[in-house]
């Protein structure tokens, strides 16, 4: 940039005006505003990040997920828990990388402000100049000016007494006369040597203030594309965080690729088996025959054995000899 748009759209027709200059101040004030809001702005995302970053660090080593599986689904658990880990590092990683960049951005912004204060204070000083030079010459002028009308009244005194007697008073008038004449002459000295130095003190002013107007574009195309490099460094850092959140997420997606259901499943059954015959079934045992329907030794019996089933029909009459009455009720006698 050549610094000539500020310098030469900056100006005002009233010598003691400062309303361009002002402006080019005010802009650049909140230029650096808007650097400190996105300073503090990187600042409370950087907090965000370490906060997530943190958070998931503390799920990922001290919440249980999946801690009792075995064989290949147990390796892509352990996978996905170690990546959850360092997706939570790079996080914390980002809040550090953000908070550096902040203070990137506070070290330029005061950098800016030292040098708009290097600048202002020259300004400062040739406005004060300017300001205290241009009333020293209009006092100049009012007092030349009242020494001409002082002038012009003597000369109309002395032509007013042309025709007066008395020699006294006419000198008096042509002492007057003169002495207004030489006040005139010597203010009007002044009032030019003000006037002189006025111009020379508004050309030091104007050249300080051409010079400022370049320096202050220079500075302000230095803080836009500071600014603008700064936001896009932070995209490209979100961005990055992203690439790398889904690298490792990645890993977890492999990781699952080699889980074979068919080799968990028959690791479960190698380590956890217990046995390949199954039980025996349970037979029907009598109460009243327990020769023939004895359950084969070791093994249960059905859950009424203990339980006394009904009686049997009796198949002979009751004179047979293997029935005896005893109170008119039958009672099967074991031989």
């Amino acid at each position: 940039m050549t610094g000539s748009l500020f310098k030469g759209n900056f100006w005002t027709s009233d010598i003691l005006s400062t309303i361009g200059y002002d402006s080019i101040i005010q802009h650049l004030n909140n230029g650096r505003k808007n650097c400190k809001e996105f300073e503090d702005f990187l600042k409370e995302r950087a907090s965000i990040e370490e906060r997530y970053g943190k958070d998931l660090l503390s799920l990922a080593r001290k919440k249980p997920c999946g801690q009792s599986e075995t064989n290949t689904l147990k390796r892509a658990l352990e996978v996905f828990k170690q990546q959850v880990d360092n997706v939570a590092q790079s996080h914390i990683h980002l809040a550090q990388t953000l908070r550096e960049e902040a203070r990137k951005m506070e070290e330029f912004r005061e950098k800016q402000k030292l040098l708009q204060k290097k600048t202002e204070l020259v300004m400062d000083a040739a406005h004060k100049q300017k300001s205290l030079q241009f009333k020293k010459t209009m006092d100049a002028k009012k007092n030349y000016e009242q020494k001409c009308r002082d002038k012009d009244e003597a000369e109309q005194a002395v032509h007013r007494s042309a025709n007066v007697a008395n020699p006294k008073q006419q000198e008096k008038l042509f002492v007057k006369l003169a002495t207004s004449k030489t006040a005139v002459e010597d203010s009007d000295k002044v009032y030019m040597l003000h006037v002189n130095t006025l111009d020379k003190v508004r050309n030091e002013w104007q050249s300080e203030h051409i010079k400022a107007c370049e320096v202050f574009e220079t500075q302000e195309c230095e803080r836009i594309n500071f600014f603008r490099n700064a936001l896009w460094l932070h995209m490209n850092q979100l961005s990055q965080q992203c690439v790398t959140s889904d690298e490792m997420y990645e890993k977890v997606r492999k990781s699952l690729e080699m889980c074979s259901i068919e080799k968990d499943i028959e690791y479960f059954v190698n380590h956890r088996r217990t046995g390949q015959t199954p039980p025996a079934p349970i037979m029907y045992e009598n109460f009243y025959c327990p020769q023939k329907n004895a359950a084969p030794p070791g093994k249960a019996t059905g859950p009424n054995s203990a339980r006394r089933g009904p009686l049997p029909n009796p198949k002979s009459l009751p004179d047979d000899p293997d029935y005896s009455l005893l109170d008119n009720n039958y009672s099967l006698i074991y031989q």
